[in-house]
């Protein structure tokens, strides 16, 4: 088992006024995943607490939480006794996670924004044997 840091940045959303995306603003994201990149299920139920999220943009504080399953829906879970902070991930078992791709998230304020993949990496000491 494997667990990768995943780096994704604010990609272009001209629906949400933003044209050429940010590179300052984005997650990263610890996870298992597959060899072919997507979301090892059974890995994450196993090791979810080792899944955490960091949310960074300009002139925040980082917010700090984890990658989280209810039902069928993925989420970044940032406050376990709060919903309302909850950023929902679309479609995050059908994700393969490799430069270049594409992940949505809706955040807070209920927006969905596109984060183009920019980086996976294995996590020290949890690289495959």
């Amino acid at each position: 088992m494997t667990l990768n840091r995943i780096i994704m940045h604010l990609a272009r959303n001209p629906e949400a006024g933003i044209v050429s995306g940010d590179p300052e603003r984005g997650y990263a994201l610890i996870a298992p995943l597959t060899q072919e990149g997507a979301l090892d299920e059974d890995a994450w139920q196993a090791h979810k607490l080792e899944c955490e999220v960091r949310a960074f943009a300009p002139g925040q504080a980082v917010r700090v939480g984890r990658l989280a399953r209810r039902g069928n829906n993925w989420f970044f879970d940032y406050d376990r006794t709060a919903t309302e902070d909850d950023e929902p991930i679309f479609k995050l078992d059908r994700h393969i996670f490799v430069s270049g791709e594409y992940v949505t998230v809706k955040d807070t304020d209920d927006e969905p924004l596109v984060y183009r993949v920019d980086r996976v990496e294995p996590v020290r000491g949890h690289e495959r044997s």
